[in-house]
């Protein structure tokens, strides 16, 4: 089952090497489909095609040498401005066939591959469903009025059990049909490279070292430098540990050293205008700048865009503190130094220069930390 409603995560993967390019083929009839055209893409940016649609129907092919994730979305979806999109693993020689309304549900099915993708698809949206309403039900007590903390401290004791759950039903579908090779597509459901190495343990080895190796091996190693750079942030912004000293430019063009708001607190704060939740923070930010003023500081480090637009958003969203621009890529880049992985991330910096407490995301607990710690004062 494929809803018109997924996520907007985009698959990036690629199977077999030194295979012969092979067609693969699509056909899609949608109900309630009403655009003309249907952009793909391969991978995260990489567009391939443009299909005409008519009476929701359109038609794909593609010669292929290795089996690789697609994106098939409508330009309203492109645009923001609609929400219906699929992400597709297409595997050379086989032929795949969606059916359903675009605006609730549509299946997939086609040659034996997809078949069984078929089935991989309803195991995972029953393995979700309990997670999924829960999560539904947290969101829908935020909008009644209940607290953001008080929602997160219990999520965090409940969502464990129902993880396992999920990942349970998971592992035993994979376990009775190990001769599956849309099995493989499972692997992109984790994050946890364990999870995945487990998954891919209860692959048969026709499976695990046939045309889907390719496809579910970036994940992997994917993964893997994700954890190795979570493991590094870790070390490097842990409480305790003294902050990275560092000169970048600020907005007049002048050299800026953090070393010089040594006795203060210290907020430094990655952002970019780029990236939605910073923006969507910066109000309740600019009151705690104000409700701390002379207190504390904080020093915004831009991230990932150029001078220009960097300029233009601190006016735009006229924010009060320090700014200090980071080229991307740079010999001393402070993304780097920091081990930054995620937008936005604040790290709060004491008096005596040592680190206090990461937040990774526009998180409620920011703002507990800061009134703890001046409310000790």
């Amino acid at each position: 089952m494929k809803t018109a409603f997924l996520s907007a995560a985009l698959m990036l993967a690629s199977t077999v090497a030194m295979a012969q390019k092979s067609n693969f083929q699509l056909k899609v009839d949608l109900k309630n489909f009403n655009s003309d055209s249907v952009l793909v893409y391969k991978g995260r940016n990489v567009k391939m095609d443009t299909v005409l649609v008519k009476n929701g129907k359109f038609t794909y092919s593609a010669n292929l040498d290795k089996a690789a994730g697609y994106v098939f979305l409508s330009p309203e979806a492109y645009r923001g401005a609609g929400q219906f999109m699929f992400n597709l693993p297409c595997v050379p020689g086989e032929k795949a066939e969606v059916k359903g309304d675009a605006k609730t549900r549509f299946d997939i099915s086609g040659s034996k591959f997809y078949q069984q993708y078929h089935e991989v698809d309803v195991l995972l949206e029953n393995a979700n469903k309990e997670l999924r309403d829960y999560e539904a039900s947290l969101n829908q007590r935020i909008k009644n009025g209940e607290t953001q903390q008080s929602i997160m401290a219990e999520y965090e004791q409940k969502a464990p059990a129902l993880q396992k759950a999920k990942d349970d039903k998971i592992f035993d579908f994979v376990k009775q049909h190990p001769d599956y090779e849309a099995c493989a597509t499972i692997i992109e459901q984790f994050d946890d490279v364990s999870k995945m190495e487990k998954l891919l343990g209860l692959l048969s080895e026709n499976v695990k070292n046939g045309r889907m190796k390719a496809f579910y091996q970036p994940m992997i190693d994917m993964a893997k430098k994700r954890a190795e750079a979570e493991e590094k942030a870790k070390k490097v912004q842990a409480a305790g540990v003294e902050a990275p000293d560092f000169t970048l430019k600020d907005i007049k063009g002048n050299d800026f050293k953090l070393s010089s708001l040594r006795g203060k607190i210290v907020v430094l704060d990655f952002w970019g205008s780029w990236c939605g939740w910073c923006i969507k923070g910066m109000p309740q930010m600019k009151e705690y700048y104000a409700k701390y003023k002379g207190k504390l500081e904080i020093l915004g480090i831009d991230c990932n865009e150029t001078q220009e637009k960097w300029k233009a958003a601190v006016a735009k969203h006229e924010l009060p503190w320090l700014h200090v621009y980071n080229p991307r890529g740079a010999k001393n880049d402070v993304c780097q130094t920091y081990a930054i992985n995620g937008f936005p991330t604040k790290i709060i910096i004491g008096a005596d220069g040592k680190i206090i407490k990461t937040i990774v995301g526009e998180d409620p607990e920011f703002y507990t930390i800061l009134d703890g710690l001046f409310e000790k004062k």
